[in-house]
């Protein structure tokens, strides 16, 4: 329903689940993956520069729906909910807004409590409802994971997990469940009274690639998408071997995945136009991280945090934002502050109110009023230890009697200090790494330890960054809390026969 222009402050916020930047045509890829984007980037600023908090799913969003860093709202695999925090959802609904958020990605759902806040939400996972993610099942988890006796139970209920996804996921990809998403939103914006804030997330370029018939022939012809590997953990514990030709099948349906979200996206946006709900809305496009295709012999995105992961496509269509190119570094947490600036919210009792200085509507965007690490200039990316991925990991390898080194960036948590020009990673089992990002944007040559500025002026604006949320990473809790788990909780697993 179209809202009166003097009250309208609508909001669209898309997230191009597991999108790298460079292959997007709008950015340049060769490819015409998205023609669609290259049109809305006619309204829009483009970022060149965008930088995700964390490398996946779970705390981008968190730090999207809260303005704070991942150890700052505490939601990782090693904690996976978001807790004792205000959402964007929540503050938006409280001054007046209706919310929504549609997805098909698991950890969007009630459990993590991600979609606190919203009036309406619907999560069309391939595996199991949202509605099963939350509840008694939920608090039994996560009982379980904060508690080192009870972790092999968990671990448990992860095999079984990746078991049914794989088996579940194997012939058809989330981008089936992409037009309902797109179709809940526009049914949404159609009956809501306004102002409205709808969220949206689109998985079609997260593994398993899956895509439609029509992009598949165009951007992987003869390719069938049942013969190639879809399972990172197999190439990067080493028990599969992908040659080029592969690599090129596998980039090839990653392509087609982009074309239909591509596709779905000029979908919605032609209807806004056509029903008078363009011209008000702020509309949002970003990824919450990208993709490895063999870069640094990786497949998927876990175990790093370099660039293809963190620097992610960004496109925000507002009157105040010119429709240009942006070379300026921004992150993903500003967003937050954006919405609520657009919003004409402060947020004062919310967890984090509106920092002005964070907002890309602000001309003076990122001139901080108090000294913060890296006096602005840099942004910072926080990487704890991937629970289940590590699992699936460790699974692939012992059935191919391969032994992982607990040495090494599979183990390791990590954390960067970064700028266009330069980027410091600090890790917890492997040495640190410094990039010069403008000589080499493909990080391949670690420059640590040769004596530059920059790699010394990145390093002290990590450690600051670091000492402001906390310091070192801190151990997993090992309370004993079978006491305090419900009688309903209990009887979950017990029907399930993981306790006695």
């Amino acid at each position: 329903m179209t809202n009166d222009d003097a009250t309208a402050k609508n909001v669209v916020f898309v997230v191009m689940d597991t999108v790298r930047k460079d292959h997007l045509s709008v950015y340049g890829y060769d490819k015409p993956t998205t023609p669609g984007l290259e049109r809305f980037a006619e309204d829009a600023t483009v970022f060149e520069q965008a930088v995700a908090p964390a490398p996946w799913t779970l705390p981008v969003h968190a730090s999207l729906f809260t303005g704070m860093y991942p150890s700052e709202h505490g939601a990782s695999q090693e904690n996976p909910y978001l807790e004792g925090a205000t959402t964007l959802a929540e503050t938006l609904s409280a001054a007046g807004y209706d919310t929504s958020c549609y997805s098909s990605n698991a950890w969007i759902t009630p459990y993590t409590h991600l979609t606190d806040g919203f009036d309406d939400q619907d999560n069309f996972f391939e595996v199991m409802p949202g509605d099963f993610l939350s509840g008694p099942m939920a608090k039994a988890w996560k009982m379980m994971n904060d508690n080192e006796k009870l972790r092999t139970v968990a671990d448990k209920l992860v095999s079984l997990g990746n078991v049914a996804h794989e088996y579940l996921a194997s012939g058809e990809g989330a981008d089936s469940k992409t037009p309902q998403v797109i179709d809940q939103t526009i049914e949404f914006i159609d009956n809501s009274d306004g102002p409205y804030f709808s969220f949206i997330n689109l998985m079609d370029a997260h593994l398993p690639y899956h895509p439609p018939k029509e992009y598949r022939q165009q951007f992987a012809p003869n390719v069938d998408s049942t013969k190639v590997c879809q399972n990172s953990k197999e190439f990067n514990c080493g028990a599969r071997d992908i040659s080029d030709k592969e690599w090129d099948a596998i980039r090839g349906l990653y392509d087609a995945e982009i074309r239909h979200i591509d596709d779905q996206l000029q979908r919605l946006f032609a209807w806004m136009q056509a029903n008078d709900e363009w011209d008000d809305t702020m509309v949002v496009i970003c990824a919450d991280h990208g993709e490895l295709h063999d870069e640094h012999d990786l497949y998927g995105h876990e175990f790093c945090i370099y660039d293809p992961l963190i620097n992610v496509p960004l496109m925000v269509k507002h009157p105040e934002l010119d429709a240009d190119v942006s070379d300026e570094q921004v992150e993903l947490i500003d967003l937050y502050h954006t919405v609520l600036d657009h919003a004409g919210v402060s947020a004062s009792r919310s967890t984090r109110p509106l920092d002005e200085a964070r907002s890309l509507l602000n001309q003076d965007y990122r001139s901080f009023a108090e000294d913060v690490p890296g006096d602005g200039d840099c942004a910072f990316v926080e990487y704890y230890r991937p629970v289940v991925e590590l699992k699936q990991l460790e699974e692939k390898a012992k059935r191919a009697n391969i032994q992982l080194d607990k040495d090494s960036r599979f183990y390791s948590r990590m954390r960067s200090a970064r700028r266009p020009d330069a980027k410091y990673i600090r890790n917890e089992r492997i040495p640190d790494e410094f990039y010069h990002l403008d000589d080499d944007p493909d990080e391949l040559h670690d420059a640590r330890g040769e004596g530059s500025e920059e790699e010394a002026e990145l390093e002290s604006a990590l450690s600051e960054f670091e000492e402001s949320v906390g310091g070192e990473w801190k151990d997993v809790s090992d309370d004993d809390v079978l006491g305090d788990m419900s009688d309903d909780a209990k009887g979950r697993l017990q029907d399930l026969g993981y306790i006695d």
